[in-house]
């Protein structure tokens, strides 16, 4: 069976109504086998189940969240596999099997996603659930989810017939321990029954890492008792060097050590994981989007109609350029009673498709500061009457266990009520694949304010970009690639900062200043310019930041020593 390139993601969106991913990570994955199968690139795929799905949101009347299982049936979507593997978790025998879900490309090109679950009668319960929650459980619970995805992916690979791949690529440290079990199948190669130094370099020439997050939070740590008994592998403390860091087993350092190819996934995320990790060498290939996910109903047809090909070359969409102005706002504007229809029939808000709107959506956690647009209340009551008015529409899930994401949430709640009389806020529950479809498509502007540089990227934008919606954002992650001022949108500058002046008060002031004196003007003063502005959002940025660009750069980066694609795949 011929794949050269294995994937592995602990969470991957592949099916609008699978819900096995939590947001930027899993839907970059899944636009990632999309964009793959396209471009005919042979690539396998590893995840897990998540039978219980990331959980269904709700919020209560003060912006409290709390948290359901979001149950499905796998064999709605995915075909099971008669293939078995087991691993060994705390000593016992944890069997494994695989469901099979077809990544097809419109040609029928297709990349094999295998889910991998450990929910079969003949497992120890408590083993049964470790494919059951993305996300969900304490450390143990995570280490042991990850034993099944990096060194069960691998078996299970193997069991299936993929004996030829060339490079085994890991999205995020979740699935390092695919390494362990290549060292394994090094050593039994040479002969012996236990790794050595000299299988590293064989295991480094075949592994590529994607590291995801500066945000420390982001990259998985286990103390090593805890390993060593979950593990029961002395292989670790064999090569301490090579698995730990400051005394724990720590999955980004594993991941660096073991591979050939490391990547950030923007320019300037490569530039801060190379101070982090300063002693490897770390490239950039800046995430994108799979263009036609993403693009909603208007303007796919707009497309159709003046750039034919744009579904199989994302590149042409640099051809807006020549669609006239009225038909990129119209478009835009069924996108946005599209948005706006379904935003008053789930809450009953009232909000108009005349009034600017600005979209802001993306998970709850501090550092992505998702209450920076209503820290002055009076300020923007001030905007509102003076400049023009706004609506605003908040979503996004916090982590269960994030209690800071959560009060984040409750603020934005407290400042909507506080401010009702001058603009409309609301903040939709449940954020997913078809609401993130909806809000990037349907907003005038798209808002980002992370505090820097703890941005790795962001893709929401990109989205919003194939859309004809500009960006309102710091500049961090993938906006400092895409921002040109005034063209594609805007930057939320403050300049240099003043000793002892807060970062947030400064982004605060920067932000208002460019909604004041730009944003809301041109909107409502300027509409030939705002639709100006629209058109380069399409052709600069929703032609550049795609999955095609994306993967062509990995191709030619990251694969490309280790794999060659056959003239007839092409």
């Amino acid at each position: 069976m011929s794949s050269n390139i294995a994937y592995f993601s602990m969470e991957m969106a592949l099916h609008r109504l699978i819900p096995t991913y939590s947001g930027g990570l899993g839907v970059l994955a899944g636009d990632t086998i999309r964009g793959a199968s396209e471009l005919r690139i042979p690539m396998v795929a590893v995840t897990l189940l998540h039978r219980k799905g990331y959980f269904r949101q709700l919020l209560d009347e003060t912006g409290r969240q709390s948290e359901q299982p979001r149950e499905w049936e796998p064999t709605r979507f995915l075909k099971e596999l008669p293939q078995r593997v087991s691993v060994t978790i705390e000593g016992r025998e944890v069997h494994l099997r695989a469901w099979r879900f077809d990544a097809k490309a419109p040609d029928g090109y297709t990349i094999p996603v295998y889910l991998l679950d450990t929910d079969l009668p003949e497992n120890h319960e408590q083993d049964r659930g470790f494919t059951h929650h993305l996300y969900g459980g304490d450390l143990r619970y995570r280490l042991c989810q990850e034993i099944v995805l990096g060194i069960g992916g691998v078996r299970m690979l193997r069991a299936l017939g993929h004996h030829d791949i060339g490079s085994f690529h890991m999205n995020e440290g979740h699935a390092a321990l695919l390494t362990l079990e290549l060292l394994r199948e090094a050593a039994r190669k040479a002969g012996r029954d236990m790794i050595s130094r000299d299988d590293i370099e064989p295991v480094r020439r075949q592994c590529v890492f994607t590291t995801h997050t500066p945000v420390p939070a982001g990259h998985d740590r286990f103390p090593l008792d805890m390993a060593m008994h979950v593990l029961g592998r002395d292989e670790i403390c064999m090569m301490e060097d090579v698995f730990c860091y400051d005394g724990v087993l720590n999955m980004t350092y594993l991941a660096l050590n073991l591979s050939n190819y490391v990547n950030g996934v923007a320019k300037r995320h490569a530039e801060v994981s190379r101070l982090m990790f300063a002693d490897y060498q770390i490239d950039a290939i800046t995430n994108g989007i799979h263009v036609p996910t993403w693009t909603s109903q208007p303007f796919a047809e707009l497309f159709d109609e003046h750039m034919p090909g744009w579904r199989e070359d994302s590149f042409m969409l640099r051809y807006a350029f020549g669609i006239p102005p009225e038909k990129i706002w119209g478009a835009h504007s069924r996108a946005k009673s599209n948005l706006i229809e379904h935003v008053n029939y789930r809450t009953d808000a009232g909000m108009q498709t005349s009034v600017l709107t600005l979209g802001f959506a993306r998970r709850a956690a501090t550092y992505k500061r998702p209450d920076l647009l209503l820290r002055d209340p009076e300020r923007l009551k001030s905007i509102c009457a003076k400049a023009g008015r706004l609506q605003i529409i908040y979503a996004g899930k916090a982590h269960p266990a994030d209690e800071a994401g959560k009060e984040q949430i409750q603020r934005i709640f407290q400042a909507r009520k506080a401010l009702a009389s001058d603009l409309n806020i609301v903040y939709l529950e449940d954020y997913d694949w078809d609401l993130g479809a909806l809000l990037t498509a349907g907003v005038d502007v798209w808002v980002n304010t992370p505090k820097p540089p703890q941005e790795a990227s962001g893709t929401s934008g990109m989205k919003a970009a194939a859309n004809g919606v500009p960006s309102l954002s710091i500049l961090d992650g993938w906006w400092i690639e895409g921002c040109f001022e005034g063209r594609t949108g805007w930057a939320i500058d403050p300049g240099p900062i003043a000793d002892g002046q807060d970062r947030s008060d400064a982004d605060m002031e920067a932000l208002y200043d460019k909604l004041e004196h730009v944003v809301v003007p041109t909107y409502y003063d300027d509409r030939e310019r705002f639709i100006d502005i629209m058109t380069h959002a399409i052709a600069l940025n929703g032609s550049f930041f795609t999955t095609q660009r994306m993967m062509l750069e990995y191709f030619l980066k990251a694969y490309s020593t280790r794999t060659r694609l056959n003239s007839t795949d092409m």
